[in-house]
């Protein structure tokens, strides 16, 4: 399962990279012939992506290592640090392309830009909208917290795109009037861009730095877990169940009550029963720890059980 959760992640990173490189190409290209500054800022902000794909990819990659003396817990954080990258990253291109356009408009805009930048924003906006779709309902699928920051990376670019396609539209509609004016509405919509990748970089950042740290799942989240736990043989009560978010997976710690009259084998096939249903049922699922209480039905916090000794149930019930 995990496995095959790493494939499908790392086959939607090299499509990121591939569709970014293609997209940064065109509308570089296409910008610098029409004299488009918002196209050129845009084609940065797709250049910025395919690093933020390898930073996914080398993330992904790092994390299927297995556990080590300095990593007990194994590698998963790394996504969670990559999406970070990927975060700064995007916020350092919307500075950049804040300080551009703020130089052109000084400068002054004496012509609009070509009418074919359109078209190149058009067809970017497309596959960035698709490249978002695919990445973010693949990265909500597989719990990969890089891969759904790197999907809102493409989503900011469809943002900045709308943002040019007005920009380019409102120069191109100044030069057929013959109204200098709208020229400088290319270079504000650079601006614009600008504005749109920072804000996004700086959510996505703050998102990642939560997902680094670990932290506890609510009750919520966590009431599948308990009532799998639950339905393994052997387990009477579940006195404690913690899962905490270790990058993009969980590690669940769980205590449970056994009937106190079985053997310490018996005890240890039903926590291993509980590990191995955890660890089936749940993708997400890293790690689980166990441990093996035996039950007492005077204990306030226990679920509803005959008191009785003879009633309790041995590992089978």
């Amino acid at each position: 399962m995990k496995e095959e959760r790493y494939r499908k992640a790392e086959k939607a990173a090299w499509i990121g990279i591939i569709g970014n490189v293609v997209l940064a190409l065109m509308k570089g290209t296409v910008g610098f012939m029409s004299g488009s500054k918002a196209l050129i800022a845009d084609a940065a902000n797709s250049a910025s992506d395919v690093a933020g794909s390898f930073a996914v990819l080398v993330g992904i990659r790092a994390a299927q290592l297995p556990p080590d003396k300095d990593h007990p817990y194994g590698h998963g954080k790394a996504e969670s640090i990559a999406a970070i990258i990927v975060s700064v990253l995007l916020m350092l291109v919307g500075i950049e392309i804040a300080i551009s356009a703020i130089k052109s408009i000084s400068a002054g805009v004496l012509e609009a830009p070509k009418w074919y930048a359109m078209v190149a924003i058009t067809v970017s906006i497309l596959a960035k909208e698709a490249l978002f779709q695919y990445k973010y309902h693949l990265g909500k699928k597989l719990s990969s917290q890089a891969l759904i920051a790197n999907a809102w990376d493409d989503r900011s670019d469809v943002y900045s795109s709308i943002a040019a396609f007005v920009g380019v539209g409102a120069a191109l509609i100044g030069g057929y009037w013959d109204i200098p004016i709208l020229y400088y509405m290319d270079p504000i919509a650079s601006l614009l861009v600008a504005g749109f990748v920072i804000m996004i970089g700086y959510k996505l950042v703050m998102q990642s730095i939560h997902s680094t740290m670990d932290h506890v799942l609510h009750d919520e989240d966590s009431e599948e877990l308990l009532k799998s736990v639950l339905k393994t043989k052997g387990v009477i009560a579940v006195d404690d169940l913690r899962a905490r978010e270790h990058g993009h997976y969980v590690i669940v710690d769980v205590k449970i009550s056994v009937n106190p009259r079985i053997t310490v084998l018996e005890g240890h096939d039903i926590a291993k029963a509980v590990k191995l249903n955890l660890l089936d049922r749940f993708s997400h699922v890293s790690d689980v720890f166990v441990h093996v209480n035996p039950y007492d039905p005077g204990y306030p916090y226990k679920i509803d059980m005959d008191s009785e000794e003879n009633s309790l149930p041995n590992m089978i019930h």
